[in-house]
């Protein structure tokens, strides 16, 4: 069995790992940390684990990470570079679900996250956990960066055309929409109902923290700089993203083939057949990424529509996926759970 920890258990994303967790035949969570509910029952907090767990939150302090194989940061930017070093020293692997490894230039993460970074040198250490890229390193990690929810959604999609050299990479654009839960679970004012139901607005076309990662992972695989317009926008909906994306074709091919081939042999990438439009719900509670290929009008420009849930395959779906290549497990076990619908 792999005990695992889990440092910020009261947010989304950690209610999301635990309720993934606590079905993975794996696992054993050991540990459970919040320095707000510290003593509170995790099945009190979050009704749909009773019967499921029987822990409570711990305080950071008290919680004996260290005994661990594994610790998931679950936590705000800025709190796992503060602790990781110590965990790895102690022999534990780390997966952190917020965003303080996956840049590697480390002036440009100070730039677009506002905070000196605690511990600079494990950055380059860091594996960006997105294992249709990276497997291989994946495998031999000590520490996982893992990628964020836009990233994940626009990376799929653009990858394909992206590695096979056949689009312009100095015009890329991503029209995303996200569902509230991206946004964390605290009290923001847009993020009221009053504020976000019955309404829909982009954010962020300036520049948005997610823009350097994606811009990293699609230069790394097209090896070199790639351009980018990526606009982000919220959508009255609790949990989805959907991505819309465009690159102009450089070199005639059979560009449902390609993604066809591509992601043949991904458990968690679904290609639709020529011709469909993706939804959000038809990933919604599940690991997918689901994608559909369009050329329209057989013109030059290839639109791509990639759809994710935000909680799971944008964060602990796909922390779990990591985990469970780390520790040479079935890559699909514990997180095969199908869609929710309606």
């Amino acid at each position: 069995m792999i005990n695992v920890g889990i440092v910020g258990g009261t947010g989304y994303t950690g209610v999301e790992l635990l309720r993934l967790l606590v079905q993975h035949p794996k696992v054993r969570i050991k540990a459970i940390t919040s320095r707000g509910e510290a003593g509170m029952s995790v099945a009190e907090l979050f009704t749909n684990l009773r019967g499921h767990i029987d822990l409570k939150f711990s305080d950071p302090a008290d919680a004996k990470l260290s005994q661990c194989d594994v610790v998931f940061f679950a936590t705000p930017n800025g709190i796992a570079m503060q602790q990781a070093e110590i965990l790895l020293e102690a022999g534990v692997k780390v997966i952190d679900l917020a965003a303080d490894f996956r840049i590697k230039d480390v002036a440009e993460w100070e730039r677009w996250y506002g905070m000196q970074h605690a511990c600079p040198h494990l950055v380059a250490e860091a594996v960006y956990g997105l294992p249709e890229i990276n497997r291989d390193e994946v495998k031999n990690a000590r520490l996982i960066a893992n990628p964020g929810c836009y990233p994940t959604a626009v990376q799929l999609g653009f990858l394909p055309l992206i590695e096979a050299g056949i689009v312009d990479t100095d015009h890329l654009i991503a029209d995303v929409k996200s569902g509230v839960s991206g946004a964390g679970r605290k009290a923001e004012v847009h993020t009221l109902h009053a504020e976000a139901s019955d309404n829909f607005k982009a954010y962020g076309v300036p520049g948005h923290r997610h823009l350097p990662e994606i811009k990293q992972g699609l230069s790394r695989v097209a090896q070199h700089p790639v351009g980018l317009t990526f606009v982000p926008h919220l959508v009255p909906m609790i949990r989805g993203i959907h991505a819309t994306l465009y690159a102009k074709i450089t070199n005639q091919i059979d560009l449902q083939a390609l993604y066809e081939k591509r992601y043949q042999d991904e458990a968690f990438v679904d290609v639709l057949p020529a011709g469909k439009h993706p939804e959000t719900r038809s990933v919604r509670g599940s690991n997918l990424c689901r994608i559909a290929v369009h050329q329209p009008q057989n013109g030059d420009t290839a639109v791509i529509l990639s759809v994710t849930d935000n909680l799971v395959k944008g964060a602990a779906g796909q922390a779990i996926q990591n985990m469970n290549i780390l520790f040479g497990l079935s890559e699909t076990m514990g997180i095969q759970q199908v869609p929710l619908l309606p």
